[in-house]
């Protein structure tokens, strides 16, 4: 067994047994039991540690060696910790000392020098977590590389993973990171057309009951594998939020959505979809044998290190059965207020608002404009160790640690009403409702709002605005509504221009208007021409646009007189505040994206004659 150097918790000192021990002593017999363990009046016994190693390789001073111990005697502070804190030494001067502490190899290394057969021997995060790496094969024994050679534990389990005896060196805690990364974006290396060709012999099944099992056998096959894997990991790294495999009557079409947009990204055989549909459905614990009702599952998958939900839904059409995967990636969902987009005095007054004690915050727009994500981007800035946060939600689509989430299910009786009447029970200080969709749902918010809870939750509406009138539409009293609700946020996403292909162009005269009214220089107006990094389309990522709502007294007292939705809109207009189509308008002055693009997403507000709602929109 290795020793252990540098640990806090040193060595009983100061314990000698007394072999020699006599009953000549003339002592009783429980008195030479005392005798046993006498205690030594100088138990400081020192033990190497890493900072006597920098010394002794001259990277530390005596000097600096003595504060040091004085640091560590005052505070009991870790040595390394305080070497650190001091400036005292820096890579790779601590890590090949570490190497010399634990008389071990030192290896400088890079992504060309690691085996790939051997890294891939643990799970890239368990990699990054543990800062233990392999790197390749040394007398039967997989050589592992560390920043931690001191932990024994982590050792132990990479045998236990890995199977195989091994041998330890150690490296920059950096480089770990560095070759992580490159492994991360590593591309997959498939040849479609060879998985292609090496499906031909996959044929449409005509009768479910008696293929049933010859699908799941082809579906477990080489090329179906790597082609499913491919467009799941080709998806993860284009950023796709959506996978759509569709039959056709000759071929079988793959898109993408990427930026809320359809991509065609290849058409293939038709003989490859039954198996390719089998094999996504073993993926999610489907039924293969039903091909006339839809299904519904989900995914966990690792690509590169980083752990992707997929949500799969299974249609049955005219030609065979559609499949839409979504792509749920935690890292696209927590991001900072500061990254929506918002304009600095929409961000600064919504997380105000967040930080409420009590009252309903809503989020509103379409299906697929981001409202998860601002949701959970404010209930991060929540401190959830002094605070009770739980969410509601149906399904849950990530899952957040700072939190308590609540799967609703229906078909048990778990539906957002009875979920919420118990979170009201488990003493909760801030509840994420993932949609207000029915009377019993709003009502039990209202309630839970005007007893001293914060509540955040959706709802489907075109406007800040309107979202008053669909509460009042639901069932629930004005007055209600007035003393619960603090604010309503509306938003969208707009794609951004793409970087590489940016240029000044000219708009259309029947956009002119728009420009000239929004003080917009001719010189400040680009659009993307189409390159390959952004697909011919000119937009690459995309950004929110918003509409905060505020209610006051004023408000409240409107929202009692007159709920319609033109009062509404007339009462958000004489507030003062930006319309969504006006903060669009700031994007594109920004150079962010183009006039087009606000147009296309703001036309839904409720005229056909999206241009000309959106002149009076923006005139209040």
């Amino acid at each position: 067994m290795a020793r252990i150097f540098g640990s806090k918790k040193e060595e009983p000192q100061g314990l000698n047994l007394v072999d020699d021990y006599s009953e000549n002593d003339g002592l009783e017999e429980i008195c030479g039991l005392s005798h046993l363990y006498s205690p030594e009046q100088d138990s400081a016994v020192h033990v190497r540690d890493i900072a006597d190693v920098l010394q002794e390789m001259e990277r530390i001073t005596e000097s600096q060696l003595s504060e040091i111990r004085m640091l560590h005697e005052q505070t009991n502070q870790d040595v390394l910790k305080i070497i650190t804190e001091k400036d005292f030494a820096q890579e790779p001067d601590i890590s090949l000392a570490r190497a010399n502490l634990y008389h071990l190899e030192f290896f400088e290394i890079d992504s060309e020098k690691i085996d790939k057969e051997a890294f891939h021997k643990l799970d890239l995060e368990y990699i990054r977590n543990n800062r233990i790496m392999p790197i390749g094969f040394r007398d039967e024994k997989l050589l592992v590389a560390t920043s931690h050679p001191g932990d024994l534990f982590v050792m132990e389990d990479v045998k236990r993973q890995t199977k195989m005896e091994i041998e330890t060196v150690v490296c920059l805690d950096n480089a770990i990171d560095q070759i992580c990364q490159s492994h991360n974006n590593d591309k997959v290396d498939y040849n479609l057309d060879e998985l292609i060709s090496d499906m031909t012999d996959v044929e449409i099944m005509q009768d479910v009951d008696e293929v049933s099992e010859d699908l799941e056998k082809m579906a477990g096959q080489s090329p179906i594998i790597k082609f499913v894997n491919y467009l799941i990991s080709n998806a993860v790294r284009e950023g796709v939020s959506d996978i759509h495999i569709e039959p056709k009557e000759k071929s079988m079409k793959t898109r993408y959505r990427i930026d809320g947009i359809l991509f065609e990204t290849m058409q293939s055989p038709m003989k490859m979809h039954p198996a390719i549909v089998s094999r996504i459905k073993i993926m999610a614990n489907l039924d293969i044998s039903e091909r006339r009702l839809p299904q519904d599952g989900k995914i966990k998958v690792s690509v590169g290190g980083r752990a992707i939900d997929l949500r799969v839904s299974t249609l049955p059409t005219n030609h065979g059965e559609k499949v839409v995967i979504r792509v749920l990636d935690s890292k696209s969902i927590l991001r900072g207020l500061e990254q929506l987009g918002m304009e600095k005095d929409i961000e600064e007054t919504f997380s105000e608002q967040v930080q409420m004690p009590h009252g309903i915050m809503l989020v509103t727009g379409p299906t697929g404009s981001g409202k998860s994500t601002t949701l959970y981007s404010a209930l991060a800035q929540m401190d959830g160790d002094t605070q009770n946060v739980s969410t509601v939600e149906d399904p849950v689509e990530y899952e957040l640690d700072f939190c308590n989430q609540v799967q609703a299910n229906e078909k048990i009786g778990l539906t957002f009403a009875s979920a919420l009447r118990s979170l009201l029970r488990q003493d909760p200080d801030v509840i994420m409702i993932g949609e207000i969709r029915d009377n019993e749902t709003a009502r039990i918010a209202v309630q839970a709002a005007l007893t001293g809870h914060l509540v955040l939750s959706t709802l489907h509406t075109n406007d800040a605005p309107s979202s008053v009138t669909r509460l009042v539409d639901i069932g629930i009293d004005s007055y209600l509504i007035a003393a619960s609700l603090n604010a309503i946020l509306a938003q969208r996403l707009i794609r951004k221009i793409c970087p590489k292909c940016k240029e000044v162009y000219q708009v259309s005269d029947n956009k002119q208007k728009y420009i000239e009214k929004a003080g917009i220089a001719p010189d400040q107006l680009f659009h993307g021409v189409g390159c390959d990094q952004c697909r011919g389309s000119g937009y690459v990522g995309r950004a929110g646009i918003y509409e905060l709502l505020i209610v006051d007294e004023a408000f409240r007292d409107m929202i009692n007189k007159d709920s319609s939705i033109n009062s509404m809109r007339q009462a958000f207009h004489e507030s003062g505040r930006r319309s969504m189509f006006d903060d669009g308008m700031i994007k594109v002055k920004q150079g962010i994206t183009t006039i087009e693009e606000v147009l296309r997403v703001t036309q839904v507000y409720g005229t056909t004659e999206s241009e000309d709602f959106a002149e009076n929109y923006s005139s209040h």
